[in-house]
């Protein structure tokens, strides 16, 4: 069964779906994902886009490392 990202989905929904996709985000950069609480606060209206530019991390360093990990990406 093949592990598909669909980017316009919320972090939130994502995390719930996979996972172990909360830890492969906070090695990208996404720290603030394991603070208690944030994947239930902000992690509802962050999408991996929004993330990437909040953080300033490009969007495709992100669905690199994803397939990577053997994810495969939906835009």
């Amino acid at each position: 069964m093949s592990k598909v990202i669909d980017i316009s989905k919320s972090v939130y929904e994502l995390c719930r779906e996979y996972p172990e996709l909360q830890e492969i985000l906070a090695s990208i950069g996404f720290k603030d994902i394991t603070l208690p609480g944030m994947i239930n606060t902000a992690g509802r209206i962050m999408t991996l886009t929004k993330g990437s530019k909040a953080k300033g991390i490009p969007i495709e360093k992100i669905k690199e490392e994803l397939i990577q990990r053997g994810f495969e990406i939906k835009e």
